[in-house]
């Protein structure tokens, strides 16, 4: 009977020592303060845009192609008035390189 007892008590002490060797836990996480929450507000419902609006839109987008139309015609012009100029200059040139006297 003692050699029972003996060996209870190792197989019992042998548990509680294996039983202690398991990795240890995570660490609970800590617990959050209670946040006030607020009252729901109804949500506003979105209005269409009125046809003014986008009439307005439409119209300054029509204003825009045309000054930037205006943009391009003024720039075309200023170029080929200034290859006229290039032209007259290049003439002149020409006629004073045949004609030394004409000066």
């Amino acid at each position: 009977m003692n050699k029972i007892v003996a060996t209870l008590i190792t197989g019992l002490f042998a548990t509680s020592v294996y039983a202690q060797t398991a990795t240890p836990a995570t660490p609970a996480t800590p617990a959050t303060p209670a946040t006030a929450t607020t009252p729901a507000v109804a949500a506003t419902p979105a209005t269409p845009a009125t046809p003014a609006a986008k009439a307005d839109k439409a119209a300054a987008k029509a204003d825009k192609a045309v000054k930037a139309d205006k943009a391009v015609k003024a720039d075309k012009a200023a170029k080929v008035e200034k290859a006229d100029e290039k032209a007259a200059a290049k003439v002149e040139k020409d006629a004073a390189k045949k004609d030394p006297a004409a000066k």
